[in-house]
Parts: structure tokens; sequence; C-alpha cells
């Protein structure tokens, strides 16, 4: 019985943190603009929102220009 349950509890942990690694990387997928402001906030517009696709494509240029 030890090991059966040994082994249901690794399963579980396993399961656990793939699925937070998975969590992660999908996160990391996801374009976003992120605009600050001088007081200290943070506006973060996602790719897909209306006026963010202009956003989206001159950061994606300036990556390419700090390359």
């Amino acid at each position: 019985m030890p090991r059966r349950f040994l082994t249901a509890l690794m399963l579980a942990a396993g399961s656990l943190a793939g699925s937070v690694l998975y969590r992660r990387r999908a996160a990391r997928r996801l374009e976003r603009v992120d605009l600050y402001a001088e007081d200290g906030s943070m506006a973060s517009i996602a790719a897909g929102s209306p006026d963010a696709e202009r956003l989206v494509t001159l950061a994606r240029e300036l990556v390419v220009l700090a390359r």
C-alpha cells in the first residue's frame, strides 16, 4: 500500500509541475505592449486589441533594430 501511495503522489507532483511549466511557456508567447509613465504607472496592451496592432508592429521593428 505505501508503494502505491508514493507512486500516486509522484504522479500528482509531476502533473502539477508540468502544468505550471506549460502555463509559463504559454504566457511568454503572448505579445503585448507595456507603456510606462513618469509617475510609475504602467498600462499593458495585448496584441489583437483595437489600437494595439500599430504599437506591436512598432515594437517588433524596434526589437529587430536593437539586435
